[in-house]
């Protein structure tokens, strides 16, 4: 089964896009969010792919992230929601707020995602529910940790930078200038280095 596409987009149409790899075009089925997100023609673009086979047809759904393509296996596993249909509420909401709805029973607001109807907002919260819930404490959990860790990271810098003679303003206007260029995870070392070289090229 293919997994991934990495190729030139060719053309996009109103539900999909044809991208070339090495010659050959595949067209990969997405969700609207997603396909204003996806290289405009001439670019390269980089998928996750699900292949969903059928007696008449092999049909390819695209994914730009991880959670997006969770989200639609957990969509396509509830009863007489296929494909096209999980692809139409990805195309509603964006993932987090996806997530929590789902997570908060939000029929109402299921509901008026285009070509969803209250029957199916009611069938995807009652077996989704617990599951969207877990998914979001999930998140939540990960995202409050990394900033406690960011966190910490930034108080050592700080502190180091205070011994080295720094005036603790000064050292934290450095590491905050510092932490806003790089990505997370942040290790102690780099953001030491990143912010000593912020702080002296300030004096300069």
């Amino acid at each position: 089964m293919i997994a991934s596409l990495r190729g030139a987009v060719l053309e996009k149409g109103g539900n999909d896009a044809i991208i070339d790899v090495n010659g050959v075009g595949y067209r990969v089925f997405f969700s609207l969010l997603t396909l204003t997100r996806l290289p405009e023609p001439g670019q390269t673009a980089q998928v996750r792919v699900r292949t969903v086979v059928r007696e008449d047809a092999l049909d390819l759904y695209g994914f730009l992230t991880a959670a997006e393509e969770s989200l639609f296996l957990m969509l396509t596993g509830v009863s007489r929601v296929g494909p096209k249909l999980a692809l139409t509420v990805l195309s509603g909401l964006e993932t987090e707020a996806l997530v929590g709805a789902l997570a908060r029973g939000e029929v109402a607001r299921l509901s008026k995602i285009h070509g969803v109807g209250k029957k199916t907002a009611e069938r995807l919260v009652l077996e989704l529910k617990d599951r969207a819930l877990e998914l979001e404490l999930g998140t939540r959990q990960t995202a409050a940790s990394s900033a406690k860790v960011a966190a910490g990271v930034e108080g050592d810098v700080i502190s180091a930078l205070v011994n080295l003679g720094f005036k603790q303003p000064d050292a934290d206007r450095g590491v905050k200038a510092a932490a806003a260029q790089l990505e997370a995870p942040l290790s102690f070392e780099l953001l030491f280095r990143e912010s000593l070289k912020t702080l002296r090229a300030g004096k300069s």
